[in-house]
């Protein structure tokens, strides 16, 4: 009894061991597998149903899949990143050189409010736009640096980025060739009853596509929108707007208002009122609408958090893990709330004595 209960010590320590040691060689390419592994399970769909039409030939059906995951997913990506890239260091330019001046636009709009409303800010503490105007612009100066400076890095990286892309595709293949095999395979291996583990991966493969599918398109069509009206206004660095109106439009009590309706009000202050009336009608009855409209579509009630959870688990994503946080970490706080969920029904109730 005593040997038996060695060994299995010995075989959960060296399990956390190799466990650890393999996550660890994994770690630098963790980016690259973990779209693997979203990519495979929002296009799974397709894949069965192309597998049916193909006569249940895998590798075919996989690899026309992984061809439109890559028309309609991956290219776009890419593209929209490389002009990003562009536009980033054209602003950063005008700002360096003065053409854009981003300080004018805070002073002018200061001097544009009324007399009660620069009381106002005096009694706020804000009423010195001096500090104000300097952090806009080193927040500006610096944003557009940054993405200025991606140019290089990307072409100093440009190796590592195609090893990365190319495990990802790799990966992508065999996940949407082997997905089902996979996942039978991660739900023996977890010391959980049948019912729960089922449980466990439907919400894991409905938060999935709940967070790229539904949240992700809406943050795009937000963010193209959002482009687009600034496009058409003659708004310098549509591009670089409509991406983070698109970022933004993924917080909850935050979204792309932040960005199109400071501008909407420059425009009434300063006379622009043609400008200002249809920057604020479109950010109103369109880019505001459409979460209201797409989003019960393609997430669904089942599947949505509250709020206040989607807002910090967003945040504390991007904050821990970078770009891919915006996933990861919504996806954590559906497992963390279905985890504590399904502890509480299985946790003996207490009767009280009548």
């Amino acid at each position: 009894m005593k040997a038996t209960a060695l060994q299995n010590k010995a075989l959960a320590a060296l399990l956390a061991l190799v466990t650890f040691a393999f996550l660890w060689i994994l770690l630098p390419y963790y980016g690259a597998i973990f779209w693997a592994v979203i990519l495979g399970i929002l296009f799974a769909p397709l894949q069965r149903n192309l597998l049916i039409r193909f006569g249940r030939r895998r590798n075919l059906a996989a690899a026309t899949t992984l061809l439109v995951c890559l028309v309609v997913a991956i290219l776009p990506v890419i593209i929209t990143s490389a002009l990003l890239v562009q536009e980033g260091a054209s602003l950063y330019q005008r700002i360096e050189s003065g053409q854009l001046d981003i300080a004018g636009y805070v002073e002018r709009g200061k001097d544009m409010l009324p007399a009660f409303a620069q009381h106002g800010l005096d009694s706020l503490g804000m009423g010195n736009l001096e500090g104000l105007r300097d952090k806009i612009t080193k927040w500006a100066t610096q944003g557009s640096q940054v993405l200025a400076t991606q140019a290089y890095s990307f072409g100093q990286g440009t190796f590592e980025f195609l090893v990365s892309f190319g495990i990802m595709l790799y990966l992508l293949f065999f996940f949407l060739r082997e997905g089902p095999e996979v996942a039978r395979q991660v739900r023996l291996a977890v010391p959980l009853p049948e019912h729960q583990k089922r449980k466990l991966q439907l919400k894991f493969n409905r938060v999935v596509r709940a967070t790229v599918k539904g949240n992700v398109l809406v943050a795009i069509t937000q963010g193209a929108l959002g482009g687009l009206i600034f496009w058409v206004l003659d708004i310098p660095s549509a591009l670089v707007w409509a991406v983070l109106m698109a970022f933004l439009s993924l917080l909850p009590a935050v979204g792309a208002g932040i960005i199109w309706a400071p501008v909407a009000a420059y425009f009434l202050l300063t006379g622009a009122m043609l400008q200002g009336i249809i920057l604020t009608a479109f950010g109103v009855l369109v880019i505001g609408l459409v979460d209201n409209v797409l989003r019960p579509i393609l997430v669904g009630k089942d599947t949505r958090m509250p709020d206040y959870m989607i807002l910090v688990s967003t945040l504390g994503g991007l904050a821990v893990f970078g770009l891919n946080g915006f996933v990861i970490g919504p996806l954590i706080a559906a497992l963390f709330m279905s985890s504590w969920a399904i502890f509480a029904s299985t946790k003996p109730q207490v009767q009280l004595p009548q």
